[in-house]
């Protein structure tokens, strides 16, 4: 008869195994898995309440809340998605026929410039006018055929990005209505001190609904405010900008500034001095603004992480998970953080 330590120890390897053989099934869809489990933490609190309204009728509770999370969050993504498509599209057609080159924007930037600003890029060896000039209309070049494939591949991709949604759904129904129980034999099952568990419970959870909310709510008001000044200015694209400069909201810091930035540079600079002005002004106040107010009372009073340690996950986190990484950058981040925290404990006179 095999002893109790060896038992264990196969009864170990077994559960290693099979969890892995698990993992692996299903990877396809964990980016459909995470956002369902990102929604479900968000829109928890929603469930229970309307399920403290009808105690006898979870189901209907759990398809209430997420008729709502349909209509308030996904329905619109879908609609602002399809804009952004039609407007890239144009963009893309514009290049193609040469009626937008960016090589020329830059043209009328050097000749806008004072002599002795090209004298000095001239002296420094940067290059050459007509080098950056053919440089620009390359990337440009070069970034319509990526933006082209990318266009392809996503109508290509139609079935599996349907499936993926479905299943987002699907999960996020069980979710809903089963989570607090789901989440509670998780914890059961953790080999850890009861206080250490729902403290990495609470922080995770916490760091979800801050990131998602935060961020999202952040992303959507700046993204919403940039592409109204574009509209308001006669800028091609105000759709496709706005979400660009929604995208880039997602890093601390730097943000929206990198789209609005560069055209109020180029208005001033080819003799639009007002509406340069005008963006530039708007930009720093009100867009920034809003990330200066909203970001540190949504992500940051909850997650209590600095802002470089978001940046560097979140840019992270993006790299290795694509989109998704921006919530689970900072998430594993803030539980790296607590882990240690419980692992040494501040001293009282640090």
């Amino acid at each position: 008869m095999p002893s109790e330590k060896t038992t264990n120890r196969t009864f170990l390897l077994l559960l290693i195994a099979v969890s892995a053989g698990f993992g692996v099934i299903l990877w396809p869809f964990i980016g459909a898995i995470f956002w369902a489990l990102a929604l479900a933490i968000l829109f928890h609190p929603l469930n229970k309440r309307l399920l403290q309204r009808m105690p006898s009728k979870p189901n209907l509770a759990t398809l209430v809340t997420l008729a709502l999370c349909l209509l308030g969050v996904i329905l619109p993504l879908v609609l602002i998605a399809t804009s952004v498509v039609s407007e890239t599209v144009i963009i893309y057609n514009r290049m193609s026929t040469g009626q937008l080159d960016f090589g020329t924007y830059f043209q009328q930037i050097s000749a806008a410039m004072p002599a002795w600003l090209n004298d000095l890029l001239q002296r420094i060896n940067l290059a050459s006018t007509q080098e950056i000039q053919s440089k620009l209309s390359s990337v440009a070049a070069e970034a319509g055929k990526l933006i082209a494939g990318k266009a392809v591949e996503l109508g290509q991709n139609t079935l599996g990005f349907v499936v993926s949604f479905g299943i987002m759904l699907y999960l996020l129904f069980f979710l809903l209505r089963d989570g607090t129980r789901l989440a509670q034999r998780v914890r059961n099952a953790i080999p850890m001190e009861r206080e250490h568990k729902q403290a990495l419970a609470d922080k995770f959870a916490t760091v979800i609904r801050a990131t998602v909310k935060g961020n999202l709510v952040v992303a959507c008001a700046q993204g919403a405010l940039g592409g109204l000044i574009f509209w308001i200015l006669d800028i091609q694209g105000a759709v496709l900008w706005g979400v660009l400069m929604a995208f880039l909201s997602l890093l601390p810091a730097v943000g929206a500034s990198l789209i609005w930035g560069p055209v109020s540079i180029y208005f001033m600079a080819t003799g639009s001095v007002t509406q340069g002005l005008v963006l530039a002004t708007y930009g720093v106040v009100v867009i920034g603004l809003v990330d200066n107010i909203l970001r540190p009372i949504l992500v940051g009073k909850d997650t209590k992480l600095p802002d470089y340690i978001v940046l560097i996950t979140t840019l992270g986190g993006m790299s290795i998970f694509g989109l998704t990484g921006f919530v689970i950058g900072p998430a594993i981040a803030a539980l790296f953080i607590a882990c240690w925290e419980i692992f040494s404990p501040q001293q009282p006179d640090e």
